[in-house]
């Protein structure tokens, strides 16, 4: 095989519907982490299954769609961001985790389907 066939070779080329479509991934990464991590304590544990079970359909969807890792990479970042801010809590006291067992599974149950939609081998079609 030649070198310039290799996918290394190839460079990246983004176009601005692709540059539209990763955005769009990485708002949709925040509000799933926002809205997982108000349902992820309010029903223990089926809440919890809940956020994770969206977590995993978000990147999943977010891989086939963008059709590599990158798709994963994007929602995940916007998940991450806004799960970081939303742990920081404010002066006043309030925050949305406490750093109990529902919350840390989240945090780590979330990251972890992230690494295992990012690591899912691609078949063509």
């Amino acid at each position: 095989m030649s070198a310039q066939g290799s996918p290394m070779a190839r460079p990246l080329r983004f176009r601005p519907g692709r540059l539209a479509g990763l955005a769009g991934l990485v708002l949709l990464g925040a509000l799933v982490g926002c809205a997982g991590a108000l349902v992820q304590s309010l029903w223990f544990p089926g809440g919890l299954l809940l956020a994770l079970a969206g977590c995993a359909g978000l990147f999943y969807g977010g891989l086939r769609a963008a059709g590599g890792q990158l798709g994963v990479a994007a929602p995940g970042v916007g998940w991450l961001v806004a799960v970081i801010l939303l742990a920081f809590g404010r002066s006043e006291g309030d925050q949305v985790f406490w750093g109990g067992l529902p919350e840390t599974v989240y945090l780590l149950g979330g990251m972890a389907v992230a690494v295992i939609c990012a690591t899912v081998p691609r078949t063509r079609p």
